[in-house]
């Protein structure tokens, strides 16, 4: 049987993000969701995951998912058989989203949180699905689960982030990248970045497919981790 899968979702995303994998994948992977809410940085958010993981593990890692993953791998890189890095990038911030990002804290703070989650409801979708009222109703209601307390602790532990690129090449896993063409978050070249600096990465990329990958194609999405785990 294939390792554990530890599977970490981004910001504002509960396990519900997951659903069609657990569904389609629970019986063939032990799939193991991780907590992302509970710390306000990188490296403690990796380290309470590591304390719960087994001895050997793979990861899936979703967006801020994926800086815990490659935080993961710089505290204890002998543990990772896997890599899946989801809608991600590598590295840190620059002026322009650690404005936007301080701005959404402001918000937040001055009891906003439901203005900020609509905000970025149109960049988690792909225009075509920006719609539906499904997965329109699941972002807004894993953004409820989340709440404004686990939202400001993220957004610091992101904004606080270490660039991963330079520790690129010491990843020795495995490693698949997939990424939606019509991500509002994430760019291509955010994933040829990563390509090129993790030895041996493979790209996949979802046409017609915005940043919630997991729900908007869930059936290639499985059918790659599946090939990939």
């Amino acid at each position: 049987m294939a390792s554990p899968v530890v599977l970490i979702a981004g910001q504002l995303l509960t396990a519900r993000l997951w659903a069609p994998q657990v569904e389609a994948l629970g019986e063939r992977f032990e799939l193991m969701v991780a907590d992302q809410s509970s710390h306000d940085t990188i490296p403690a958010m990796a380290a309470a995951i590591l304390d719960a993981a087994p001895p050997r593990f793979s990861i899936v890692g979703h967006a801020m998912g994926a800086f815990v993953a490659f935080e993961m791998l710089r505290q204890a890189p002998a543990r990772v058989g896997r890599l899946v890095l989801m809608s991600a990038l590598a590295s840190a911030d620059g002026p322009a989203q650690t404005a936007r990002r301080e701005g959404y804290l402001r918000l937040v703070e001055d009891g906003r949180f439901d203005d900020v989650v609509e905000e970025r409801l149109p960049l988690l979708l792909s225009p075509a699905r920006r719609s539906d009222p499904e997965l329109v109703g699941a972002a807004r209601a894993m953004a409820a689960a989340t709440g404004p307390d686990a939202f400001l602790r993220q957004q610091r532990a992101i904004m606080a982030r270490t660039d991963s690129r330079p520790s690129l090449a010491a990843i020795a896993c495995r490693t698949l990248i997939l990424f939606g063409r019509q991500d509002g978050i994430v760019t291509l070249a955010h994933q040829e970045e990563m390509l090129d600096g993790i030895p041996g990465a493979r790209l996949e990329i979802l046409e017609d497919c915005g940043h919630l990958m997991t729900l908007e194609q869930p059936a290639r999405v499985n059918a790659l981790l599946a090939g990939w785990l």
